[in-house]
């Protein structure tokens, strides 16, 4: 009689453990996508970003993190009357097939136009203009020596530096060449 107690306690304890169990691991295995949302959006904000664009993260962030929350701590019928299930990816299939539709009626506007598209003149040859020309332009490039940190300015304190001297420089050119 005693083993058959203890056996029965045994069997109750286990199927008590099954049941508190079981549950918890439904919901990890039904929250896991909303988890793996929240963790993309925490990585999207560890990047840089806008003050615009960080709102909006946080806010996305918030979101997920409330959804998944109820999903934690909910069951399933409560969880899917409150967040509903594939409602809103019809939605937003149907709105992708709108936004396709409409570019493709744009790229067919745009093929059948008759207008010729205009670009740019490439027959033209292109000019670039320095600050001299001719001999000047020569004597300029002979007379400027280019600080060997000012090839690959790492900081804007150097740029500034470089574009500071190269000014110092043409005005000493200048005041030379024109005696």
């Amino acid at each position: 009689m005693k083993k058959h107690t203890v056996s029965t306690f045994y069997s109750v304890v286990v199927l008590i453990f099954l049941l508190l169990v079981s549950p918890n691991l439904s919901a990890k295995k039904r929250c896991k996508p909303l988890l793996e949302k929240l963790h993309n959006a925490q990585m999207m904000q560890r990047k840089s970003y806008s003050l615009k664009r960080g709102q909006s993260l946080r806010e996305k962030e918030d979101k997920a993190r409330d959804k998944w929350w109820q999903c934690e701590n909910s069951s399933l019928s409560t969880f899917k009357s409150k967040y509903g299930t594939k409602k809103k990816k019809v939605k937003k299939n149907k709105k992708k097939q709108k936004n396709t539709s409409h570019y493709a009626k744009l790229n067919k506007a745009i093929l059948n136009s008759s207008k010729k598209r205009v670009t740019f003149n490439q027959d033209s040859a292109i000019v670039i203009k320095s600050k001299y020309q001719g001999d000047k332009k020569l004597a300029w490039l002979q007379f400027y020596q280019q600080p060997i940190q000012c090839q690959r300015p790492k900081s804007i304190n150097v740029f500034a530096y470089c574009s500071e001297d190269k000014l110092q420089q043409r005005d000493i050119f200048e005041q030379k060449y024109t005696q």
